[in-house]
């Protein structure tokens, strides 16, 4: 948590005029017991009106000027707690926009989604309450304490036994509740994690009618975060019971010694008044402190996992390089790769060594788990190889600053995802200058030319948060438009046409190999189809390279590209007969 107190920095007036604020209402706070006996044993003992009217005019002063002191001191606080709030969004997002793929995955969105918006809040909410209370509080108590010396010594001894009874009760509880806070976050993360499951997946759910099963899963974990939350709130309740036994108590030893020293005549009625006025105050604000604490607990348990988010490295380290001059652009080589995606789990991809020249098309394909979509996302670095190099134009893609990488490389994802806005707006994300002809010369190679003339606005018809009043393949077709307006060095297409027809799928195809600008393209599918006419085609089983070659070498020589092509065509009359006499 205190690592996050960075984001105070440009707050520093406000952090010291807030409290300063609060302390000046808690000094004229103080002063009226003092007003009120002065009242009770002057003006009233002495039917001196004027005296009377005199009091209630210093009080009137006393309390408007309190309360212009009190919205001066929550201004302040509240423009350092929502600043710093600000800050701090903004960097834990600039965080996770830094964090690798793996981390991604390792975190989960629930969880990252939980530390952007309600530990964050709770964060702002503890930190508007310590600049409002935290000094206010304890100077109150042991204000009034000290004034109630000021008054009588030996009535006063009564605070001095009160107010550590009252320390140990709210400490004690404090140290009981932190934990089961932290609990009840955690019970939190995994409660929103099971509804955007669910939410995402609410289709596939309702296909295979497991609506009952999800439906015991949230009621088992929304009543572990009940029990959960109901014993940090018991915990929490004992806290004003407790401390207002402890207060009445301590009223009751006051007003009784406060009797007999009045009856003696040590004591005026009025200061008894005070006396027990004080003590009020004392309840108050401890009463206050308590809300206080359970408030501030919250913020830290929500802090410290905040600050786990930010300890956790981004795993990509930013060499900062420059492309070598005289290198052929475009090419790429993979030497004795492997990469896992967990410590200690299985190599997701094994000893993989390939060379693609510029303006090739390499083809991928692989049963489902073979590895082909981490190859790929190896490229632009998406994920770190644990083994071996990659490299591009002839250098190591660890040399070079990730933008720049990043900047040659135009990638379409297995899973089509646009933002809200316009079509437009979309394809500009691949290049923000790119001209209106760019734009459709980019959606004519990706077949997506005539659907976006049919829409009402063309180029500016409306596009929905993640695309969701367009079709499957016209997203995908539109995402393979957006990397293509970027006219990038390396093109991946990660099965980015499953959606697409087999007539839509080949002039897609032919129309990449005729781009007016030349590009290195990877093509990851598991149509054979899609891949017959690339120049290689790269078989992969089981993150291992099962073989390299063109259509028709594979065809001839490698079994695990036969079974897949075979899957998918018909088998010549004369292999037929073989493999029939074969198995006979």
């Amino acid at each position: 948590m205190k690592s996050l107190l960075v984001y105070l920095k440009d707050y520093k007036k406000e952090s010291v005029l807030g409290p300063l604020f609060k302390l000046l209402e808690a000094s004229f706070e103080l002063i009226v017991p003092l007003v009120v006996a002065s009242m009770i044993d002057v003006g009233i003992s002495g039917n001196d009106k004027n005296y009377i009217i005199k009091m209630c005019l210093i009080m009137a002063g006393l309390g408007v000027t309190g309360l212009l002191s009190s919205v001066t001191a929550q201004f302040f606080a509240a423009k350092a707690a929502v600043g710093f709030a600000t800050k701090l969004r903004h960097a834990l997002f600039a965080h996770i926009q830094s964090l690798s793929f793996s981390n991604m995955d390792a975190q989960g969105t629930s969880t990252l989604i939980t530390r952007m918006t309600s530990d964050i809040n709770q964060i702002q909410s503890g930190v508007n309450m310590v600049l409002r209370l935290f000094l206010r509080s304890p100077f109150i108590v042991f204000g009034a304490m000290i004034m109630a010396f000021t008054v009588d010594v030996k009535a006063a001894l009564i605070f001095v036994v009160v107010i550590p009874l009252l320390s140990v009760v709210v400490f004690g509880i404090i140290l009981i509740s932190i934990p089961l806070f932290s609990r009840v976050q955690n019970g939190l993360d995994r409660v929103l994690g099971i509804t955007r499951e669910n939410l995402t997946g609410v289709r596939v759910i309702r296909a295979f009618g497991k609506e009952e099963e999800e439906i015991e899963k949230f009621d088992s974990q929304t009543d572990y975060l009940k029990r959960v939350q109901v014993l940090a709130a018991k915990v929490s309740a004992l806290m004003n019971p407790l401390t207002y036994i402890i207060i009445n108590g301590g009223l009751i030893v006051l007003i009784y010694t406060g009797a007999v020293r009045v009856e003696s005549g040590v004591l005026t009625q009025g200061q008894v008044v005070a006396l027990v006025n004080y003590m009020s105050q004392i309840l108050i604000e401890l009463v206050k402190l308590a809300n206080l604490i359970i408030t501030v607990t919250k913020a830290f348990a929500c802090g410290n996992r905040v600050a786990g988010i930010f300890e956790i490295p981004t795993g990509m380290k930013d060499a900062g390089g420059t492309l070598k001059e005289g290198q052929e652009k475009g090419t790429i080589d993979f030497e004795h790769v492997s990469m896992r995606y967990h410590e200690g789990g299985e190599e997701a991809l094994s000893d993989v060594t390939f060379h693609a020249g510029r303006g090739e098309t390499i083809g991928v394909i692989g049963g489902t788990g073979s590895g082909k979509t981490t190859l790929v996302h190896l490229i632009p670095r998406f994920y770190e190889a644990e083994k071996g190099s990659i490299k591009i134009d002839g250098a190591d893609i660890r040399e070079y600053d990730l933008t720049a990488l990043r900047d040659k490389v135009g990638i379409v994802m297995q899973k089509a995802v646009l933002f809200k806005g316009s079509i437009r707006d979309n394809l500009l994300w691949g290049n923000e200058d790119a001209s209106e002809e760019e734009l459709w010369t980019a959606l004519e190679i990706a077949q997506a030319k005539e659907f976006v003339l049919q829409k009402e606005g063309g180029l500016d018809a409306h596009v929905e948060q993640e695309g969701r009043n367009l079709s499957g393949g016209q997203k995908q077709r539109l995402s393979i438009a957006r990397a293509l307006v970027k006219k990038p060095e390396i093109l991946i297409l990660d099965d980015s046409a499953s959606a697409l027809d087999y007539a839509t799928d080949a002039k897609l195809r032919r129309a990449v190999r005729e781009m007016p600008f030349e590009t290195t393209v990877f093509i990851v599918s598991q149509r054979a189809s899609s891949l017959m006419h690339a120049d290689r085609i790269i078989v992969l089983d089981d993150g291992c390279v099962a073989g390299i070659g063109t259509h028709e070498q594979l065809l001839n020589g490698c079994e695990a590209y036969q079974e897949i092509y075979y899957s998918q065509f018909e088998r010549p009359a004369d292999q037929q007969s073989g493999k029939a006499s074969m198995e006979h």
